[in-house]
């Protein structure tokens, strides 16, 4: 997966402990076109119509700590198209679920846009820690 932006909202409210990434359930967005980085609700992200989705919920979230080292981990994600398309969509968004406001936490741009038509999938691979706080 490419690298990934963080939305700037989320360092203040992971420092001022309105995020728990070890309770708080995950989930991604999809969107076409990009959303600022300055977003601190999901509702500022141009999502896609999920009609013919699977979950988009992501879990269970492994995190810990070690020697002055935060790591977030969570499982990888396979998105299925059931019945229809879902998309185009280029970018993927990791929300908190949890928080009052959906809060966005990062994006991952994979270039150019995707349409998955129906049966087909594609996993979101989140490699062995999706986030790393040092």
């Amino acid at each position: 997966m490419v690298a990934a932006s963080k939305f700037q909202p989320f360092v203040e409210a992971l420092a001022e402990g309105a995020i728990n990434f070890s309770t708080d359930v995950l989930g991604i967005a999809l969107a076409n076109s990009s959303p600022p980085l300055t977003n601190a609700a999901l509702a500022g992200v141009p999502e896609v119509a999920y009609t013919f989705c699977s979950s988009r919920s992501i879990g269970p979230n492994t995190s810990a700590q070690t020697s002055g080292t935060y790591a977030l981990s969570v499982d990888d994600l396979v998105l299925t198209a059931s019945g229809g398309a879902v998309g185009p969509f280029r970018y993927v968004v990791l929300y908190d679920n949890t928080h009052a406001s959906d809060m966005p936490v990062l994006m991952w741009d994979y270039g150019s846009s995707i349409t998955l038509n129906d049966t087909e999938t594609l996993t979101i691979d989140f490699s062995a820690n999706v986030l790393t706080i040092a």
